[in-house]
């Protein structure tokens, strides 16, 4: 084992390195420089480390504190040391004391399980970078969401406690410049996690950076409990720890549990503890959505209770009705808190404990919060909140998240071995996307998974196509909860109906946006941050949508065997989406081949022709080849139901068998811009733009990401130019495989040279920006079915990245990205474990990157749980029904609970 020994000296950090060779020990200083950030110091340190060879790292000084035993003091500032070089070199770091209380090896077992278990954050932050680390550690349990702010925190530029439930949308009307502009938003509800200290019966204290010594914060991904410890010192000289947990009920999803401890340091005297429930809040999450009218609630009503207050509210325009209690208990006295001075005073309601405290002492609170709105919840809400938090506490609470998180573990855990930060981050993922909609599964909650979960308000909240990325996973763990997420599209068929109508079009054009009713609630100007001006928005015109949310239901029923799904919704969905399509082809007799036109791919950069009079773009490849895909798949779902039950929907849905025999030939004759040496044109007309010179851009800009603004900024338009901001024309091989890609362009009657993909792929990631967090793991997903596993590993790696360390500049502070979770943990297992659940046979091809020693999983398919143990020579599999699949080129036979382990 290779170990690097850190001695931190005032100004800068002493290493020893102890290599296993000969070479013999060496040592050197690293200067810790008072002009630099810590980040920009740490950056440094990571350059003098990078090119050792390394498995653990010891501190031989480190600081006593009780939530880190890496923490040192360097140049008058407190680190994290060890979480720093974790992060930057994927090794377990452990103190000396650790070592010596468990020995070398049981210290770094022990580091390692917990890096892996738990998402932590030393210090305090401000600005973006905070409302990032917010969203990443909002607990929820699907019903809501709770940012991980602090408890003492109330919104501002560097903090926001924002709380949503789901599928809870208002509708407000703007006056902009003379427009008229109407904006849906999911609701930011009053903030009931507020709970705060006061000493001597001052002002109830509130987050400042003067008042704080240290702060850490830590989510357990054992039991869904967030956990903030913060020493405090006041400016009178009160010295306090305050330690903070809070989690979600998952059994009673209704409810929020909040442990509050404080110990006095160095004072004896009178300690009060506020509990509040804000109803002032307005959604101020997204800076750029602050021009319009952004307070969506209408408090309706406050009251008091011994120990619990109430709010009542209403959304102002659905006119949802919702109920807020908190009960607070505790040692000490309960009062009535004093008159509230602040404005907006009379939009909250407090209440007060009062204790006489003791030096070194500790003293625990709890604060328990219901929510019920008319949504979901019939009768009076009062009364359904008053009873239910009679019943609530934090240990029923913590018995609940416990409980659902070992057998949600025990399902859903990928288990990597040799990389800690792979499998940190590939929990943290699981962790929120089940804690975006777990409670949905129970039927009584009419949502589905938006694109930034329950933790911010960017898209506002709306559902979009990222959900075609998180379903596969939902569907090898949670069949009922995946159904009740496409449930909720089903419910808006009739609205998607409507929609085709109003545009022309027969059978179902589902919005781009989704919120409350299913109507398109995407925007029709766009703030560009570079220009402060607004420009058109086109972004509706990705009727794609409609083919992931017919993807979804597909695979859903081929992963399930759901055939009761298929039988009373699926099909009649499938067929209405058919028949928009079919209705959006037109034929030209000289060539006999269909075009669909004014439409956008997920490219997004491309939103019409240079210089044209109408919108959208013709045969875009990805559209029109998903389009051939659909009317197969219908084809061969249709002889699979029943006679009967075809027979019903055909007739609900007024299939005939002209309409069959028209997406036969459409199906057979979709047109397709495609080049002499076997490139797929994006779109019709992509090979007549220019390419854009990238370097030149990156030298002037740096960040060229968001390459649409740029241009636009400059006074052009991405319109005119091949650049892309994600896959578009080769986002197909993403959703299917090459074999299946490549049949579909035969019956379309185009014929790709050999190394096809490998040339697609090379040419568009020339020509794209990534300015979408989807794009990066596409990318990567592309590059290993191409065997190129270096570029796909950099690629995976950004976006395993991309919300922890907020790769977007900002973007995560404003809700974590779903799809890119979603799609990150479906690639550790389709593409590179090469467990391909998703095609019509099981087949295992694994591609493991260099970094990881072994991977482990299960999967729910068609009612059998396979369990696979993958390393880079052997696969094993055990599955509880007797089974077949294909391991390589090889057909297995599997009996009920017998594992069998194949080389490959």
């Amino acid at each position: 084992m290779k170990i690097i020994t850190l001695h931190v000296l005032d100004d800068s950090l002493e290493v020893s390195y102890h290599p296993t060779d000969q070479t013999g020990e060496r040592q050197f200083i690293i200067a810790y420089n008072s002009e630099q950030t810590i980040g920009e110091n740490l950056e440094n340190l990571r350059l003098k480390l990078a090119g050792l060879d390394v498995d653990a790292a010891v501190v031989d000084n480190a600081l006593s504190y009780p939530f880190s035993d890496t923490v040192v003091g360097i140049n008058h500032q407190r680190i994290d040391i060890g979480l720093a070089i974790t992060n930057m070199l994927n090794i377990p770091v452990v103190s000396k004391q650790a070592i010596a209380d468990q020995g070398l090896e049981a210290a770094l077992a022990a580091k390692r399980d917990y890096l892996t278990w738990h998402l932590d954050y030393y210090g305090q932050y401000q600005g973006k970078r905070n409302y990032g680390q917010e969203a990443m550690l909002t607990v929820g349990n699907g019903f809501f969401g709770v940012r991980g702010a602090y408890t003492e925190a109330h919104a501002d530029d560097d903090n926001y406690p924002g709380m949503y439930t789901a599928g809870l949308y208002d509708q407000l009307t703007t006056n902009l410049n003379g427009r008229q502009v109407t904006n849906e938003d999911l609701v930011n509800l009053p903030n009931a996690q507020a709970l705060s200290f006061g000493v001597d019966h001052q002002n109830p204290f509130q987050i400042k950076a003067a008042d704080i010594q240290d702060i850490y914060r830590s989510l357990d991904l054992h039991t869904g409990t967030l956990t903030t410890t913060m020493l405090v010192q006041l400016s009178t000289g009160h010295t306090l720890q305050i330690k903070t947990s809070k989690l979600a009920n998952f059994k009673d999803w209704h409810r929020l549990a909040i442990r509050y401890s404080i110990t006095p340091i160095n004072f004896a005297g009178s300690l009060q503890v506020y509990s509040t429930i804000d109803g002032s809040v307005v959604n101020g999450n997204v800076a750029r959505y602050n021009a319009f009218d952004q307070r969506h609630l209408r408090v309706t009503g406050t009251s008091q209770q011994p120990d619990s207050i109430f709010l009542e509210a209403q959304t102002r325009s659905s006119h949802v009705d919702l109920a807020i209690g908190a009960h607070l208990t505790g040692p000490g006295e309960a009062l009535n808190a004093p008159t509230d001075t602040r404005p907006n005073a009379e939009q909250q309601v407090r209440q007060m404990r009062s204790v006489d405290v003791q030096p070194q002492h500790t003293y625990t609170f709890e604060k328990n919060v219901v929510l019920f709105t008319s949504r979901e919840t019939t009768g009076n809400l009062l009364t359904a909140a008053t009873d239910e938090l009679k019943q609530a506490s934090f240990a029923d609470t913590l018995t609940s998240s416990t409980a659902y998180w070992q057998k949600r573990w025990a399902d859903a855990d990928i288990q990597i071995s040799g990389d800690i930060t792979s499998q940190k981050l590939t929990r943290v993922n699981l962790y929120h996307l089940f804690s975006a909609v777990q409670a949905i599964r129970s039927g009584q909650i009419d949502a589905s998974i938006n694109a930034r979960g329950l933790d911010g308000e960017a898209y506002r909240g709306h559902v979009f196509w990222d959900e075609m990325f998180d379903l596969p996973v939902f569907a090898l763990h949670d069949p009922k909860l995946t159904r009740q997420l496409l449930l909720y599209r089903y419910r808006r068929l009739p609205a998607a109906k409507k929609n085709a109508q109003a545009a022309g079009y027969a059978g179902a054009m589902f919005p781009w946006q989704s919120g409350a009713v299913g109507d398109e609630q995407s925007q029709i100007t766009h703030l560009n941050p570079l220009t402060n001006t607004w420009d058109p928005d086109y972004s509706s015109l990705q009727r794609h949508v409609s083919l992931a949310i017919a993807y979804n239901v597909i695979l859903y029923s081929r992963i399930t065997g759901d055939t009761d799904f298929m039988a009373k919704y699926g099909l009649e969905m499938l067929q209405e989406i058919g028949q928009f399509w079919l209705s959006k082809t037109t034929l030209n007799n000289a060539n006999h081949r269909y075009t669909i036109d004014k439409v956008m791919g997920p490219d997004e950069f491309h939103e019409n022709y240079p210089n044209a009079d109408t919108t959208g773009l013709a045969n875009n490849a990805y559209t029109n080849l998903m389009v051939t895909w659909l009317f197969n798949q219908l084809k061969q779902i249709r002889q699979t139901l029943p006679a009967t039950t075809v027979h019903t929907v055909d007739q609900k849905t007024q299939v005939t068998d002209d309409t069959l025999k028209q997406f036969a030939a459409v199906s057979h004759h979709l047109k397709l811009d495609i080049s002499p040496d076997g490139i797929i044109g994006q779109f019709e007309g992509y090979f007549k733009l220019p390419q854009l010179d990238f370097t030149k851009y990156r030298k002037k800009y740096g960040d060229i990401s968001r390459m649409d603004r740029i241009l636009k900024a400059e006074g052009k338009t991405p319109d005119a130019y091949q650049v892309a901001k994600q896959a578009d024309a080769l986002m197909v091989f993403y959703n299917l495989d090459a074999p299946q890609v490549l049949g579909l362009l035969r019956q379309l009657g185009y014929e790709l040279p050999h190394h096809a993909l490998f040339q697609n792929l090379q040419y568009y990631l020339d020509r794209t920006t990534h300015g979408s967090t989807l794009s990066r793991i596409v990318y990567a997903a592309l590059t290993a079915m191409a065997g190129n596993m270096d570029q796909s590993w950099k690629l995976f790696s950004q976006a395993l990245f991309s919300d922890y360390y907020d790769i977007q500049g900002g973007t995560t502070a404003e809700g974590i990205h779903l799809g890119v979770m979603g799609a990150v943990t479906l690639m550790s297992t389709r593409y590179y474990a090469g467990v391909d659940a998703l095609a019509e046979q099981l087949t295992v091809n694994p591609h493991l990157p260099q970094a990881w020693d072994a991977v482990k999983f299960s999967h729910l398919l068609r009612g059998t749980r396979y369990t696979f143990a993958i390393d880079h020579h052997h696969v094993t599999v055990t599955a509880d029904h007797a089974a077949t699949l294909k391991i390589g080129q090889q057909d297995v036979s599997l009996k009920p609970n017998v594992p069998q382990t194949i080389t490959y």
